[in-house]
């Protein structure tokens, strides 16, 4: 059974590459939603104008279809609300000393 906890987990290994921290532990994974077979993902990025953007997209995409039973990905890119350190979980910050 597919369960969003078994999708956030698949995002972990999806990196954003200038910062070299998964997208899940980043915060950048605003919302999944499972429905059978198919998955939603409603995430963002660091910045608008990131570099990295077609990679990190394409690889939530892959990240998400790489997971056992899953048919269906719908990936949307989304930058509302706009991604700020605030949204960086706790664990995360103190690891990068950004506290």
């Amino acid at each position: 059974m597919i369960t969003e906890e078994i999708i956030r987990e698949a995002l972990r290994n999806v990196y954003d590459p200038e910062i070299d921290i998964n997208v899940q532990d980043l915060g950048l994974i605003y919302t999944v939603e499972v429905d059978g077979d198919a998955v939603e993902v409603n995430h963002t990025l660091t910045s608008v104008v990131c570099p990295f953007a077609d990679q990190i997209c394409e690889d939530i995409e892959d990240a998400v279809a790489s997971v056992e039973g899953v048919n269906k990905v719908k990936r949307n890119l989304v930058f509302d609300p706009p991604f700020s350190i605030d949204m960086v979980p706790e664990e995360t910050k103190i690891i990068m000393g950004w506290f």
